[in-house]
């Protein structure tokens, strides 16, 4: 069960939620190698969790760049032409936090009772490629499938939007079902349950070791 938080994005409260869980938007990380062992970025991840947890505070981090500003910029100018174009309106997405508080997400917004969106602002080249794939973006493929499982929702439309394009070609949407996906809903699920316990190994060890050098 996942309870959910209307809380502002990017705001100090919601970092606040994040810090000390796995969150969908890093899920990719996780669910790298399926079957074999963590990763490299895994890992790292899996040590930004543990301070959190043991600190009770986010990780500050000034990572940026110009493919993100501008998707803050953008992102309220693609909601705005997804509500006209489906006719509905777009709710604050917040944060959703697993009952056990070790996995949670952050949905660019809600549709009624059923739906979630994720948008991506892109360049044009990966806009085009989107709309020949007639399919969502792989990369972003655990994110989507995770937001859709965390947030316990039916169905998430993946929102490409493209300012360059032409008027009326800039939105493509594609939207990925709840029952399509039980199959990664359980290796999600597996593949956490691992990942947890590689928080906890990591955590006990940063705790554990001697920081003091000896001469």
């Amino acid at each position: 069960m996942f309870k959910f938080y209307d809380v502002e994005q990017n705001s100090d409260e919601w970092f606040q939620h994040r810090a000390g869980k796995l969150t969908s938007s890093n899920l990719g990380k996780v669910m790298a190698n399926l079957g074999k062992a963590f990763g490299d970025p895994a890992k790292k991840y899996a040590v930004q969790i543990a301070i959190e947890q043991i600190t009770g505070n986010p990780v500050s981090s000034s990572y940026s760049n110009e493919h993100m500003e501008r998707g803050h910029e953008q992102e309220p100018i693609a909601r705005m032409l997804y509500e006209q174009e489906n006719f509905c309106d777009v709710t604050n997405g917040g944060f959703f936090e697993s009952d056990t508080k070790f996995v949670g997400c952050s949905p660019d917004g809600l549709v009624g009772d059923d739906g979630v969106i994720e948008i991506k602002s892109v360049i044009s080249s990966v806009h085009f490629a989107n709309v020949k794939r007639q399919s969502f973006d792989p990369a972003y493929k655990w994110q989507f499938i995770g937001n859709l499982k965390f947030t316990e929702r039916n169905w998430i439309d993946f929102v490409s939007y493209c300012e360059d394009f032409p008027e009326g070609k800039r939105l493509y949407t594609f939207r990925l079902n709840k029952e399509d996906y039980q199959k990664e809903f359980k290796q999600i699920d597996d593949r956490v349950d691992e990942f947890e316990r590689l928080v906890y190994t990591t955590k006990k060890e940063i705790l554990e070791t001697n920081y003091v050098i000896k001469g």
